[in-house]
């Protein structure tokens, strides 16, 4: 008995707290997860509207990419400072590599990365903090359009898509 009325005693305060805390945290993290939301949403709009295209089978963007390019990182150093306005400071833009479904999948997988790393070094040559961007390659696991039986859905899902990371 004496060991529980010492554990209340000394917990009771904190357990007090924890109630108020714990709203205070699921209302901020209901903001931050609204401010999430429409981030993403913008940067993969962005990131659908200015699509670089490689050369097949390569990292090698195509020419013209350098306007679409300067769009993308002007959105992303926006979604920055939305992010910053709303109080989120540790974030990453994920910058991930898609490809079809041809060829085998650890050739796409890698392929898929040294694309997404390209887009990173092009954003941060345009502006972006090389530190606020990760990069992966998602080779053909995640397509947008399926099947890509056709040179036009093959295209679609050669792609990266950026988005934010709380």
């Amino acid at each position: 008995m004496k060991v529980l009325l010492l554990t209340l005693l000394v917990a009771g305060p904190a357990l007090a707290q924890n109630p108020w805390d714990l709203a205070k945290k699921t209302v901020g993290g209901a903001a931050v997860g609204t401010v999430e939301k429409e981030v993403n949403k913008r940067l993969l709009t962005e990131s659908r509207k200015n699509q670089c295209s490689f050369k097949s089978d390569s990292d090698v963007l195509v020419k013209g990419c350098d306007e679409k390019s300067r769009r993308l990182a002007n959105a992303l150093i926006d979604a920055k400072k939305k992010l910053a306005s709303a109080g989120v400071q540790n974030f990453k833009f994920e910058v991930s590599g898609h490809t079809d479904t041809s060829g085998k999948a650890d050739h796409n997988k890698q392929l898929s990365q040294k694309r997404a790393d390209v887009m990173k070094r092009e954003l941060v040559k345009k502006g972006v903090d090389e530190k606020d961007i990760v990069t992966v390659g998602r080779g053909s696991e995640a397509p947008m359009v399926t099947p890509d039986n056709t040179p036009a859905k093959k295209a679609q899902n050669r792609r990266y898509e950026i988005q934010v990371r709380l």
